[in-house]
């Protein structure tokens, strides 16, 4: 039950992040890029990915549980916080 603690804690900590960058994305804050939430989506989905390999290297394969263990413990709660603070963020 530990892992399944750190690994939510460790996607949504990378899910604020992720949201922070994908508002900055979507907004044109950054030059020369313009206002692009395609991109924006593009950069969560690789950061929720990267997150997934450090995860599994970082408490192992075995720990994690597969494909099963990361969806309900990593990818559920990282979209779930990436959207709310990229909308949070949007409103702001």
């Amino acid at each position: 039950m530990e892992i399944e603690f750190k690994l939510t804690g460790l996607h949504v900590v990378t899910a604020i992040i992720s949201g922070y960058l994908s508002f900055v994305i979507a907004s044109g804050a950054i030059g020369g890029i313009g206002k692009n939430e395609v991109l924006a989506v593009l950069v969560g989905v690789v950061i929720l990915y990267l997150t997934g390999k450090m995860s599994e290297r970082l408490f192992g394969k075995e720990a994690v549980g597969g494909i099963k263990g990361w969806l309900w413990s990593g990818i559920v709660p990282f979209v779930f916080i990436w959207v709310v603070f990229w909308t949070l963020f949007l409103n702001y």
